[in-house]
């Protein structure tokens, strides 16, 4: 059912230019943080839109399949989809809602920075809570459509463990009516309970640590729908942007199965390019939300990427942007690297780094800019941050000037010591200080890749292990020096891949079906049946984040870690 906006001509979709825009929503005086836009089409008339995450997780909206960058088919208490048009600044998209809110009586009204949304007032008809072969399901009857955020999700990382949810209604709920409602338990439920308010209602509920809570909405009557479920109702497949795809598909190796959410992205489409980057902006010291450090650098889309230290916020692993080393690898760790015109490389990289003295002789240096410390000389830049802390104790520091060696002093606990920002420190940890970093010597500083084939590559981002190379499974943590815990632990997971046409695969995995999430093993082999021929594992755990245009697509935002850093995708389109 196609509605009539005011960008439905592709023409005007991208000339026009936003006149008003904000980042946080209230709907029926709630609020929520999410990208919205109103817009004066040719004619004149002011029309909405606001963005995926508004839509799903403010307004209880979904998202059907959709192959067309220019329109977006959504459901919300409906029998069959509605036709929206899509505008594509860039960063975030916006679903045009004019003529769908017209239709469902909303109230819209911009202020500021936010955009407030009312909705006709809602009450519970009645609640029946029955059984499945997968599972529960609870019918929520309403006599009108009304919004529904899904306000909680509490994880459970082994599958073994409880969970906790709360479903939010925007309707009025009368004690009574909850009062022919018998709660079993069983089937995955442990606990439900009907918390009413003067024009919302909670719905709380505990359950087993393998379930989920899946939730959407039918016609003739409106009814919300929560399905307590193992697996996933439907696959998705949505062409997001030009070159940008978003999938959610189960994954089947032998007995077990993975949902796995990911993007599919053309790095060489027009408008598109793929980057490293960090919480601190400008220093590398800084953790963050994945999707406050996407929004932040304007990233369309986003994928947590290396592993970081948490306690000192600093990176483990190779780091390099626009040919620029920000970190150095460790570890021979697994890596990979790429161009913007969509050459990629993996495979397990160190970097070889030298300094030479006019004194005579040289030495070696074992990392740069590293969270990870070693016996050695280390180097760091302002890149950093504006100053360096001892990591260990014990530590003699070099600080460089313009290639000269200026002074040398005891690292002591706690104090931080200036980065010169034409500059460098040398920190030697565990050797002695020999005359080749004497006052007044002038150094050299040089780096070059363990492998050939990634210098001429700008961006390299560290990780590991290697899961695939050459359409092999290659996975050989310990020669990553990875403990063996690591190695055997089912988790969940994040990856990065690229298959043979060239498309790069950003993949996130959480539990399987059952239980808790891949093996380093298994996760190569999804991977490899994703049609990824190489492919590397990112940090995974609590750090696995996929981040699409103001929303994480693959968990509760609420249980996302901070992360160092990223891998962006970032979008500018294209006019025609």
């Amino acid at each position: 059912m196609p509605l009539s906006p005011a960008w439905a001509d592709p023409s005007v979709r991208l000339a026009s230019a936003a006149s008003q825009e904000g980042t946080q929503v209230f709907i029926n005086g709630q609020s929520f943080s999410g990208n919205w836009a109103s817009w004066s089409s040719p004619t004149g008339q002011s029309t909405i839109g606001v963005s995926d995450g508004v839509w799903m997780r403010a307004l209880g909206g979904d998202l059907a399949d959709s192959l067309n960058p220019a329109q977006q088919e959504v459901q919300w208490y409906s029998a069959s989809p509605t036709r929206l048009a899509v505008k594509q600044p860039g960063a975030v998209r916006y679903l045009d809602i004019a003529a769908f809110a017209r239709q469902q009586g909303w109230e819209i009204q911009p202020k500021g920075n936010a955009l407030e949304i009312r909705t006709p007032a809602a009450t519970v008809q009645s609640v029946v809570l029955g059984q499945q072969p997968w599972g529960r399901r609870l019918v929520v009857t309403l006599d009108r459509p009304a919004p529904w955020t899904l306000a909680s999700l509490t994880n459970s990382r082994t599958g073994k463990t409880d969970r906790k949810f709360t479903v939010q209604v925007d309707a009025s709920m009368t004690p009574e009516t909850g009062k022919g409602l018998t709660v079993s338990t069983g089937l995955g439920l442990k606990s439900l309970a009907f918390v009413p308010g003067q024009s919302k209602v909670a719905i709380n509920g505990e359950i087993e640590g393998s379930f989920k809570p899946q939730v959407w909405t039918l016609n003739n009557p409106p009814r919300l729908v929560i399905d307590i479920r193992q697996a996933p109702m439907k696959p998705r497949r949505i062409v997001w942007a030009p070159g940008v795809e978003w999938r959610e598909e189960v994954v089947t190796l032998g007995a077990e199965q993975f949902p796995v959410t990911w993007l599919a992205i053309n790095p060489r489409q027009p408008g598109l390019k793929l980057q490293p980057f960090w919480s601190g902006g400008n220093v590398l010291v800084g953790i963050e939300a994945l999707a406050s450090m996407a929004q932040r650098n304007q990233a369309a889309a986003a994928i947590n990427a290396g592993f970081f230290s948490r306690d000192r916020k600093s990176p483990l692993g190779a780091i390099r942007q626009n040919g620029i080393w920000m970190s150095s690898p460790i570890l021979n760790r697994g890596a990979i690297a790429w161009s913007p015109q969509g050459q990629f490389k993996v495979g397990r990289l160190m970097l070889q780094e030298l300094l030479t003295s006019d004194r005579g002789g040289s030495l070696s240096v074992v990392s740069s800019n590293s969270g990870y410390p070693q016996k050695g000389i280390a180097r760091y830049t302002s890149a950093w941050g504006p100053t360096y802390t001892p990591l260990l104790k014990n530590e003699q520091i070099a600080t460089v000037i313009n290639n000269q060696v200026q002074s040398v002093q005891p690292g002591a606990e706690n104090v931080a010591i200036p980065i010169p920002s034409n500059g460098s420190l040398l920190v030697l940890r565990a050797i002695p200080l020999g005359p080749e970093l004497a006052p007044g010597t002038m150094l050299q500083y040089q780096a070059r890749a363990s492998l050939p084939e990634f210098e001429s590559l700008p961006n390299i981002m560290g990780a590991g292990p290697l899961l695939v190379e050459n359409g092999r499974v290659v996975v050989n943590a310990s020669a990553e020096q990875f403990s063996p815990k690591f190695v055997a632990e089912s988790a969940d997971r994040s990856g990065i891949g690229q298959t043979a046409s060239g498309t790069v695969l950003l993949a996130a995995t959480h539990n399987r079906i059952g239980g808790a999430g891949p093996t380093l093993e298994e996760w190569a082999a999804i991977m490899r049946q994703m049609g990824a021929v190489n492919a590397l594992n990112l940090d995974g755990g609590s750090s696995t984040a996929l981040y699409l245009g103001g929303q994480l697509l693959d968990r509760h935002p609420k249980t996302a870690a901070r992360v160092q850093n990223g891998i962006g995708v970032f979008f500018t389109p294209i006019s025609k």
